[in-house]
């Protein structure tokens, strides 16, 4: 049985910057990631997931990722973290939680196993999650990502008979509705599930809906502002925060809706952090498609 601790969703609440992994030549480059970890640190981030998209998971050997993660644990400070475990087997994310929990963390974030989608009904998506959950040391956190997983999502009905599960703390969303129907179904969880939106452009409007906070890709590159938006938001300055929204909005289709990864590493890269470039065969920017990032944060505000 999991020894989760129902009350750990809690913690979830505020903004989670979605770690990018450096790559220098193509090759993992650690101190890097060291550097951005310890400035995030200074931050008001709530804390980070790593191993997720937008750290190129599925780009890195097993050994790269065990690399990533145990300089995340060395240098997460008093930063929560939320550790990928995506995997396509049951037992092989049985096998990533008890490296994740053995490294000292206490969330797993965890996708729908996607290569052999016909097979991956709302039951069977249920009945994987539950018996991760049942046996998990740690809290888990499910992983909405349809974009990345042929199309599998997990749905809203699936998601409110799971949030009732002590061992399962929220999910992540990063589906193209947004997280509306997520929160809309899980009401009733008694405050034990968190909803976090997967983009700044759903980040205001999910937390007036009821979601606790969102895992955003700029706040990679301006942490700041996305705090200072969620902050708004906890001081009710509502005519504040929809400014800042809109500016977020604009900034987040400039970077990461025109160029996912690569246009987040070179939004960190222009704000002073070390995103590298992605690893190949993903192409970095074009000088053109550098120069439009960079006038987008200077016209923001960002830069």
């Amino acid at each position: 049985m999991s020894s989760s601790n129902p009350e750990s969703a809690s913690r979830l609440g505020g903004v989670f910057a979605p770690l990018v992994t450096p790559f220098r030549g193509g090759q993992l480059d650690l101190e890097a990631l060291r550097f951005n970890l310890q400035r995030l640190e200074q931050s008001a981030l709530t804390g980070y997931v790593v191993l997720g998209s937008n750290g190129e998971f599925r780009s890195l050997f097993d050994a790269e990722q065990y690399e990533v993660l145990r300089v995340c644990a060395e240098e997460k400070g008093t930063k929560t973290v939320i550790a990928g475990v995506s995997a396509e087997s049951t037992a092989q994310v049985r096998a990533a939680i008890e490296r994740v929990h053995n490294l000292g963390f206490e969330y797993a974030a965890v996708q729908v196993p996607s290569y052999f989608s016909k097979s991956m009904t709302q039951p069977v998506v249920k009945r994987f999650f539950t018996e991760l959950a049942d046996w998990s040391p740690l809290s888990l956190v499910l992983y909405n990502a349809p974009g990345f997983l042929n199309g599998i999502a997990i749905a809203p009905a699936t998601v409110a008979d799971l949030a009732r599960h002590r061992a399962i703390a929220g999910i992540k969303d990063s589906g193209p509705a947004g997280p509306f129907a997520y929160i809309a179904r899980c009401e009733e969880s008694a405050g034990s599930f968190t909803v976090l939106a997967g983009s700044a452009t759903f980040l205001y409007p999910g937390l007036q809906s009821g979601a606790g906070g969102g895992v955003v890709s700029l706040a990679n590159a301006v942490p700041q502002l996305c705090c200072r938006l969620y902050q708004l938001f906890v001081d009710r300055d509502f005519p504040a925060a929809q400014a800042l929204h809109n500016r977020l909005v604009r900034l987040n289709a400039a970077v990461s809706g025109s160029h996912g990864v690569a246009g987040v590493k070179a939004a960190m890269n222009l704000c002073g952090y070390r995103g590298g470039e992605p690893r190949p065969p993903i192409p970095p920017l074009s000088d053109s498609d550098l120069a439009a990032i960079r006038s987008a944060l200077q016209r923001e505000g960002a830069l």
